[in-house]
């Protein structure tokens, strides 16, 4: 019989507090918090395009400027804990993104909203890898393959999450705020988090390995570099493909392979990269990061296009649009909690399966809203399998992978797998969101639903090239 273990977490004046389940809901809530900001905008977007007159490029930064900080500064967060401890930087990185939330709901322009959404970032990309630390460092047998799945799905879960939320706190439209509070919501649960993480969250050790490591700066700003492949995806189209978006393109192509290239350098020198070699030696991780990647690239350019299309051809109201998602969200969270239930000799088709269903779901979703209607009550069960779907290919690929690190390994592979993520939300955005802004539209729910269907069957073909990392294992 396997036994749950928990490590007991010291209270302040040393004795026991061993409430594992409380410091699992702190971390998970603010894992939560910050991966709705990635969604949460989502729904309030055209609201925020008519009142601070943002282009569609501007638009876009808005919602990719926060994942480009996080995404770009999540495996330095990572090794700042391990360096200065994964509670001290848990709670300055909590601290920074609630400030940096109260900002945004404060802006007076796009060129401020763009500013304090990369500030955002920065500060969950230094939380958020202590999520992943402080579980793998605290749970152990059972209890932490638990305490994984609770966070796969919370992962996956806030960001359908995000547009339901969000379409409550705009059409609220709370003391005349319109968009404001999808930040300022923020501020009191982050006040909240912090006093809780204060008390629950076990002290800093003194001593360890990874402490000595160096921060890899010239890895960090090599990483940096790759995300010039934003700006050309974001405002490329907008401005007709000028030639600097090709050599940013380029660029970006050049600086991933100079980051590899350092940091397999830096690894036989006897140094400290930021991935370490043997992460990615480890079994399923190059496997996982390839279904995480595209899962999450679908999973936003769903739901950012969706989004668009319901508020800007269809003209529903944010909190209709925002309840639309309510079926994805639910099915994504239920499938990436119960899906190790389910019987053992399927499991392995689990990925590959995942990705046909989410791209069967897409073509359905598509075609559902082709003629410019609504889609009537049949695209409730199309959004429903296409959150079961990604949960199915995201949540067994996640877990799988971490389940099999080394907890003195979680820190830099839970970045790794952090980054990976955020950088396809990122991709997913700048290209499907660009695809769809780039078709040609006149007003009305015709055009809009014309370029929702070009989407959908991108989403439909990304999903398949999903499915094929599963096959291919699957092959072996």
């Amino acid at each position: 019989m396997t036994t749950t273990t928990t490590r007991p977490v010291l209270s302040k004046d040393g004795g026991t507090d061993n409430r594992p389940g409380l410091l699992l809901g702190v971390v998970l809530a603010a894992q939560f918090m910050a991966l709705l900001d990635v969604f949460i905008v989502n729904v309030a977007a055209p609201t925020i395009r008519t009142e601070l007159s943002a282009s569609g490029a501007g638009l876009q930064l808005v919602v990719a400027g926060y994942t480009v900080a996080y995404a770009v500064l999540l495996i330095t967060g990572a090794r700042l804990g391990d360096r200065l401890g994964h509670r001290r930087m848990y709670l300055g990185g909590l601290a920074v993104f609630t400030a940096a939330s109260l900002a945004c709901g404060l802006a007076a322009g796009t060129g401020q909203l763009i500013a304090f959404r990369l500030v955002q970032g920065a500060g969950a990309a230094l939380m958020i890898p202590q999520v992943l630390s402080l579980i793998q460092r605290n749970f152990t047998g059972e209890g932490r393959v638990r305490a994984l799945g609770a966070y796969s799905a919370v992962l996956a879960t806030g960001a359908a999450a995000g547009q339901v939320v969000g379409g409550i706190l705009v059409s609220a439209d709370l003391f005349g705020s319109g968009w404001r509070p999808v930040f300022l919501v923020n501020v009191p649960i982050g006040l909240v988090l912090l006093a809780l993480g204060a008390r629950v969250l076990p002290p800093d050790a003194r001593t360890g390995a990874g402490r000595a490591r160096s921060l890899d700066l010239p890895g960090l700003v090599l990483l940096a570099a790759v995300s010039l492949l934003t700006l050309p995806l974001v405002l490329g189209q907008e401005q007709g493909w000028p030639v600097w978006a090709w050599i940013s393109l380029t660029c970006s192509a050049v600086f991933l392979a100079a980051f590899g290239v350092y940091e397999s350098r830096l690894a036989r020198r006897g140094g400290a990269p930021l991935i370490a070699p043997r992460v990615l030696r480890a079994p399923g991780i190059g496997r996982a990061a390839f279904v995480i990647a595209v899962a999450m690239a679908v999973n936003a350019g769903f739901l950012f296009t969706l989004t668009l299309h319901l508020q800007g051809g269809l003209g529903h109201t944010a909190l209709r649009a925002g309840l639309t998602f309510a079926p994805a969200a639910a099915v994504f969270g239920v499938v990436g909690l119960t899906w190790r239930r389910w019987p053992a000799r399927g499991q392995r088709h689990l990925i590959p399966g995942g990705f046909l269903l989410a791209a069967l779901a897409s073509v359905a979703m598509g075609g559902l809203l082709r003629d410019g209607d609504a889609g009537g009550w049949g695209l409730y069960p199309a959004l429903a399998a296409m959150g079961a779907g990604l949960a199915l290919a995201f949540s067994p690929a996640l877990t799988g992978a971490l389940a099999r690190v080394r907890p003195e390994d979680a820190a830099d592979a839970g970045g790794l797998l952090a980054t990976v993520t955020q950088l396809g939300q990122l991709i997913g955005v700048a290209s499907f969101g660009t695809f769809f802004l780039g078709r040609p539209h006149t007003p009305g729910a015709h055009d809009s639903a014309d370029a929702l269907w070009a989407c959908a069957l991108a989403l439909a073909a990304a999903s398949i090239l999903g499915a094929s990392a599963g096959l291919v294992r699957r092959a072996r």
